[in-house]
């Protein structure tokens, strides 16, 4: 588990890997190609040593079990944004890897565990089956971009959306926004096509956020857009 600049959590933490999303736009794919140790195969690999590096099987779906004691040997308790580098709830990972990602979790409770996934099926589909955590410090939330994709509303769960990188206007988020916090971020690198949001876009945004008593984050990709004095950096209550 380690420090991380992300602004809106305190720790990164990564038992798991890899995604099979393949979104143009994707920093984590690219953090990969930098530092891979090996190529996979395009099937799930586990490995239960770090003598293989970190990404041993390239951007391929890895879980590191070795990693998955990190909440309890964290000097201090914090956000941990979890699986920063892979979208844990991916259609190809298999449930016994976030069975046991969430034991991890609900072994450690002095920490506060945040999730991003583009496939919320698989929130809906575990938490049909009581497999999906309902706790205080379980957030769980949908990554959005304007194209498409739903968001996972749940009265029994904490939740969230990260509009990261805000591709396109979203005039409206939800019919009835349910969530408990809003994200919002530009797209980041130097792409060749890469997306710059207008103001209107993000002013969208907040306005549904404030109509819903919503708070709002907004991420310093944002700066060159909105000016710093504009800048929001608001948290929900019962967040660290």
């Amino acid at each position: 588990m380690n420090k991380t600049k992300i602004e809106w959590t305190q720790y990164s933490w990564n038992p798991v890997t890899g995604c099979l999303n393949d979104c143009r736009y994707c920093y984590a794919r690219q953090i990969v190609k930098r530092f891979a140790t090996g190529n996979g195969g395009g099937k799930p690999f586990v490995y239960e040593s770090p003598d293989a590096g970190p990404y041993p099987a390239g951007f391929d779906p890895t879980f590191h079990t070795y990693r998955l004691g990190s909440p309890k040997n964290a000097q201090k308790h914090g956000r941990i944004f979890v699986c920063s580098m892979a979208d844990l709830f991916g259609p190809w990972i298999p449930q016994e890897w976030i069975n046991k990602v969430m034991e991890s979790c609900l072994s450690n409770p002095v920490h506060q565990y945040l999730f991003l996934t583009k496939n919320t099926d698989r929130y809906v589909a575990m938490d049909r089956c009581d497999l999906l955590p309902i706790a205080d410090n379980m957030w769980y939330g949908t990554t959005v971009t304007g194209e498409g994709g739903s968001l996972f509303i749940s009265d029994r769960h904490h939740t969230f959306v990260s509009i990261e990188p805000l591709l396109a206007d979203i005039p409206k988020v939800e019919v009835e926004i349910k969530v408990d916090w809003m994200i919002i971020g530009a797209e980041s690198g130097n792409r060749k096509d890469k997306v710059v949001p207008k103001l209107g876009w993000i002013e969208n945004i907040c306005n549904q956020a404030d109509k819903n008593n919503i708070p709002v984050f907004m991420k310093d990709s944002l700066i060159p857009i909105v000016g710093s004095d504009a800048m929001r950096r608001e948290y929900p209550e019962g967040m660290l």
